[in-house]
């Protein structure tokens, strides 16, 4: 159980992710956060619980597509984005604003910008988040906070084997890593655990993702994040330099059919975890939330 929470992953400078927090991204989300928000949404086919309230996790960033998908599974249910980059707040209005000729438009209630329900959400979504926090178990609690009694958790991040051929080209050129370190599976259950979530199941996937040369895989990578490791390059490489990464991608990640392709390791991680009603240790004096007190009332008093 992590007794240090901003202990892992241990590698990220914290100001560096404040910056690509804040960074507005392009006008569609990446391909690859809306993929797996696809596999993510496609999981909860196999949850009995039905939300009637749902809040979203940044979806600029995570996926707009994903977000329509959950937003179509559970049409009967109130919804929130919950955007903590005030800068963003702006740029996701508007692009999940649903023009008065859309068919979308009549299909539920369009999703709210106010702060979600006191008691919080049956349903939190936060689709590639995680792996990009410098202080992971602190927005584990935050998710914590934002989560009804009885709700669940649903999110997904990437895991350590991503980009391995990258990682292992940095590595015998003698550069720093080309990433901060990510999180193993095991190790995020752990800290939904420490947070005060519940049965969290946890399963991983990898994906391989081609591109038919170098610059085209580069360019991907730079919608996907930025290397936020506390060792990176201290300031702007030379052209010499990129030459040298162009040219050396073929010996690590040349893709298995070949064609000169260029292929990357992506390890994905999906995990969903229950909020359990509070409970308050035996003491003489304790000390419960407002919030808390409400849910522990609610509950069904067992018969005596």
């Amino acid at each position: 159980m992590p007794t240090e929470s901003a202990s892992r992953p241990p590698s990220i400078d914290p100001a560096a992710a404040a910056r690509w927090a804040r960074l507005a991204p392009a006008a569609s989300s990446p391909w690859l956060h809306e993929e797996i928000g696809r596999r993510m949404e496609d999981r909860l086919q196999w949850i009995k619980a039905k939300p009637r309230t749902w809040g979203d996790w940044s979806p600029l960033r995570g996926g707009l597509e994903a977000h329509r998908l959950v937003a179509q599974r559970y049409r009967d249910a109130a919804s929130f984005v919950i955007e903590p980059e005030p800068s963003l707040v702006a740029p996701t209005r508007k692009a999940l604003e649903r023009p008065w000729w859309s068919a979308e438009r009549w299909r539920g209630a369009a999703a709210s910008f106010a702060a979600p329900p006191e008691d919080g959400v049956d349903l939190l979504w936060a689709n590639m988040a995680l792996h990009m926090a410098s202080d992971p178990q602190a927005l584990i609690d935050d998710w914590h906070r934002l989560v009804a009694t009885n709700g669940f958790l649903m999110f997904s991040c990437l895991g350590p084997d991503t980009l391995q051929e990258l990682r292992l080209l940095h590595q015998l050129r003698g550069w720093p890593p080309p990433s901060h370190e990510f999180t193993d599976m095991h190790d995020w259950g752990d800290m939904l655990v420490h947070a005060g979530f519940a049965e969290p199941v946890m399963d991983m996937e990898r994906i391989v993702l081609t591109w038919a040369d170098p610059d085209a895989a580069l360019a991907e990578l730079r919608s996907l994040g930025r290397n936020l490791h506390r060792g990176r390059f201290a300031g702007l490489r030379a052209r010499g330099w990129r030459q040298s990464l162009i040219s050396g991608l073929p010996e690590t990640a040349l893709a298995a059919e070949g064609s000169g392709r260029i292929a990357f390791t992506f390890e994905v991680i999906y995990g969903h975890a229950f909020k359990p009603a509070a409970r308050v240790a035996l003491s003489p004096e304790s000390a419960v939330s407002l919030r808390e007190m409400r849910s522990m009332l609610r509950q069904k008093r067992p018969d005596s």
